[in-house]
């Protein structure tokens, strides 16, 4: 898929955790997260400018969406303060699911596409597809944003009727 699929689907996988959170009180968590987790949306694709790496290589593996979850958590850790331990390692747990579900969120959209995605990578080199649209299709990658866009609309609209 091209970018704006990849924003879509990040929307779409992240709405249920950005409501859960929301819903629990912590509004301003929620929308940073859906943030970050649409701004790393694409970074799988880092792999068109970097040589020496093959497109849908290791950059669209599980083992790349735990390093970024990984890293994301590091970087709260250090940057977080809690009044409580338990609140200190809740967020950095979101921190690690809003990394991983970034990149997660790449993987699934890239399945769609005839190419399809080797997530097992180098343990499998099987390669999964649905063979749904190409990626270049216009259609499916505005289609993947709207259905995003109306994911985190209801997940903010249900956040505010709610909580």
């Amino acid at each position: 898929m091209y970018q704006h699929g990849h924003y879509g689907a990040a929307l779409l996988a992240y709405a249920p955790l950005g409501a859960a959170v929301g819903l629990a009180g912590y509004e301003a968590a929620a929308i940073v997260g859906g943030l970050v987790c649409v701004s790393l949306s694409t970074l799988p694709d880092c792999d068109h400018r970097l040589p020496l790496l093959e497109h849908r290589g290791p950059t669209h593996t599980l083992v790349f969406a735990a390093l970024v979850g990984a890293a994301l958590a590091a970087a709260a850790s250090v940057l977080v303060e809690a009044a409580s331990p338990l609140v200190d390692v809740a967020f950095v747990g979101f921190a690690f699911a809003v990394g991983a579900l970034s990149v997660g969120s790449h993987l699934l959209a890239d399945a769609l596409t005839p190419m399809g995605v080797r997530p097992f990578w180098p343990l499998s080199r099987r390669r999964y597809t649905l063979g749904v649209t190409p990626a270049r299709n216009p259609v499916a990658n505005y289609a993947l944003l709207v259905a995003g866009v109306l994911a985190a609309v209801a997940a903010a609209v249900g956040v505010s009727t709610i909580g």
